[in-house]
């Protein structure tokens, strides 16, 4: 895994509230849901997917607390609260359970935890995803805030595969344009939303996906 000047941290059973070792460390909840991981059918590979992406993504400090789960809504509704309100994640990433299948509950388990609605998400992973397949728009992704009295949390459902994984938060480039940004991933788009909910200041690798901010709400570089 590619490594950043910070240390993470990898938690993967019930803990207390995150310890922070920086003020701007970002707590991040990855949550796989799947019936036959979760019980030992195969090997998840959604969580560590996304685990090598943040490690070659974030140049700020992160720690993650890891959930593999069963695809209910029940289990998935609880696991989000408990990662938002109990452990004091800033952002949970769900890779699982967003298709049109009867097992297929993601969404709707993000959408019952939800304090508000956050769409833009959504619409632009099936655009993302349409520029390789026309299934995108089976896809039924969602981002949510949930908010307590002292925390808010940005929650996003992304695909269960880890290219598409990739895709969705990174964006397309142009070869052709000497890979200038084509299509905007998603997570150009989260750190300012971290910032808008009160969470901590986090930095990117511009050359994996660039953090859009305006110029009123950025700080100074990092010092190395």
């Amino acid at each position: 895994m590619p490594t950043t000047p910070w240390t993470k941290t990898t938690m993967t059973t019930a803990t207390p509230k995150a310890a922070r070792k920086h003020p701007d460390e970002i707590v991040i909840g990855l949550v796989s849901i799947s019936d036959r991981a979760s019980t030992g059918v195969y090997e998840d590979k959604g969580i560590p997917a996304l685990q090598e992406w943040l490690g070659a993504a974030l140049t700020s400090p992160w720690q993650v607390v890891t959930r593999l789960i069963q695809d209910d809504a029940p289990t998935i509704s609880a696991t989000l609260t408990e990662l938002v309100d109990e452990v004091g994640c800033d952002l949970v990433l769900t890779t699982g359970g967003t298709g049109p299948s009867r097992r297929d509950v993601t969404p709707e388990a993000t959408l019952a935890v939800a304090t508000k609605e956050m769409p833009g998400f959504g619409e632009q992973m099936r655009q993302i995803s349409l520029n390789f397949v026309p299934t995108a728009i089976l896809s039924r992704q969602v981002a949510v805030i949930r908010e307590t009295a002292e925390h808010a949390a940005l929650i996003i459902n992304l695909p269960g595969q880890p290219k598409s994984i990739k895709e969705t938060l990174e964006g397309l480039r142009d070869a052709e344009a000497g890979g200038a940004v084509k299509v905007p991933g998603i997570f150009a788009a989260v750190p300012y939303c971290i910032d808008l909910i009160g969470g901590p200041y986090v930095e990117t690798n511009a050359d994996v996906v660039k953090a859009f901010r305006p110029k009123n709400a950025q700080r100074a570089p990092r010092p190395a």
